[in-house]
């Protein structure tokens, strides 16, 4: 989140970046923070003065020996007492509101976030093979079902629409995957594996900007306080919730593979079909913890390691530069991956890679020391998707068919598949 003190003193910086993020009604709600902490600075100033003199009566309370002198100093204490009691639960709702308030305020773009007004305007910064596609590829709800490998009727069987039961090899691809991106990660960019709990408590939804401004896609328990990850992202930012980090502690790389839970707005059309997008749905996770100065360099590592998995499983992709316009709510700056879907017809996103600055670091109280006893300061999250399954195996399945209907299984995840080389090949 954005600090007060910010907000007051770079209120047209706070403006421009709500106008360049296309926020509506970005001046009325600053206008509202504004008008609410000269009220709390004021209130807060009469309520510290009040309190000065209440300590300084009681020392002259203290002091008196006259018992007609200290009551009167008693009596003229009561109207003091009095105000404080009223004025201090005042306080409280304005702070409360004005904490709220801030709260929904998001992210500043980062210098380098090229302007734009919708996602229209996001540009392709790098693109690794051209779109192709043969009149006889097929999507992979097509080739899932018939190689017996997806199965959508007792998906919906199961659980509703936007649901699906991944079956035998199909299962057994996903989970290679899985296991294949995680000891890309561990293995060869340094990356340090946690193993996540996928249901957290609301205040780490706030931490990580999640709430309040997803609640209506989000999944919680209606009796308890367990909201359902919608990516790891956000029990990986509060792993260092509330602490200090000793000097030495900074960078840390973790991953994470965790089921993810979201409400999916459906579109109309062929948008829906197959498993492209659903409300349960796997995804590896990327999280930095580091200094400021390094956290641009971080981001293009992160990138990398994100693309890393593209080339190892011989995908097409590209890389999206996200505009102001389209920026996410806690990201400075965005690089979108996308690979090339030969059965759809059309580019997939697989990853969102993004710098969020110090702005989760502040919501969630998470500081670090460059040296012994130096004074604390935020440091910097970034998260990128290392990457996301349904669409990534959409990818694989649809770029990997082969005429008669069966799919080669990529090098990189053979040693994963228990000697399975081609699904299908027996029929």
């Amino acid at each position: 989140m954005l600090s007060l003190q910010f907000i007051r003193e770079h209120t047209d910086v706070v403006r421009k970046s709500l106008a360049d993020r296309q926020t509506a009604s970005g001046d009325a709600a600053i206008d509202e923070i504004l008008r609410l902490d000269e009220r709390r600075r004021a209130l807060l100033a009469e309520v510290e003065a009040l309190r000065a003199e209440q300590n300084a009566a009681g020392k002259q309370i203290g002091a008196a020996k006259d018992p007609v002198e200290r009551q009167r100093l008693i009596d003229a204490m009561k109207s003091v007492s009095t105000r404080v009691d009223d004025l201090t639960p005042i306080l409280g709702a304005i702070e409360g509101t004005l904490d709220g308030l801030v709260m929904e305020i998001p992210n500043i773009p980062d210098a380098a976030t090229p302007y734009g007004k919708s996602e229209d305007a996001n540009r392709v910064a790098k693109q690794h093979g051209e779109e192709y596609t043969d009149a006889w590829r097929k999507p992979h709800y097509v080739l899932g079902e018939a190689l017996d490998i997806i199965d959508f009727e007792r998906g919906v069987r199961l659980s509703g629409s936007r649901f699906y039961v991944l079956k035998g090899a199909g299962a057994r691809l996903q989970r290679a995957l899985i296991a294949f991106m995680l000891e890309l990660h561990i293995d060869k960019h340094g990356y340090r594996e946690m193993y996540l709990p996928a249901m957290v408590k609301e205040e780490t939804m706030w931490h990580s900007g999640q709430l309040p401004k997803f609640r209506d896609n989000l999944y919680h328990d209606a009796e308890e306080d367990f909201w359902f990850v919608p990516t790891a992202e956000v029990p990986l930012t509060n792993m260092h919730g509330g602490e200090i980090l000793e000097p030495g502690t900074l960078p840390l790389h973790y991953v994470a593979y965790t089921p993810c839970f979201r409400r999916e707005k459906m579109s109309a059309g062929r948008d829906v079909r197959g498993i492209k997008r659903g409300h349960q749905f796997d995804k590896v996770e990327m999280y930095k913890f580091c200094e400021p100065e390094r956290s641009a360099d971080e981001l293009e590592a992160m990138l990398e390691d994100a693309l890393n998995v593209c080339r190892a499983l011989d995908l097409r992709y590209r890389v999206i530069e996200i505009c102001t316009g389209d920026l996410g709510f806690n990201a400075a700056r965005t690089y979108d991956v996308e690979v090339w879907s030969s059965g759809l017809g059309e580019w997939l996103e697989v990853s969102s890679v993004s710098n969020c600055g110090e702005f989760q670091a502040r919501r969630a109280n998470i500081r670090f020391r460059r040296e012994p006893g130096g004074k604390p300061e935020f440091p910097h999250t970034l998260n990128g998707s290392g990457l996301a399954l349904p669409r990534t195996m959409i990818a694989v399945m649809e770029n990997y068919q082969r005429e008669d209907g069966s799919i080669d299984v990529p090098d990189v995840l053979l040693p994963f598949m228990g000697g399975i080389a081609r699904i299908g090949a027996d029929r």
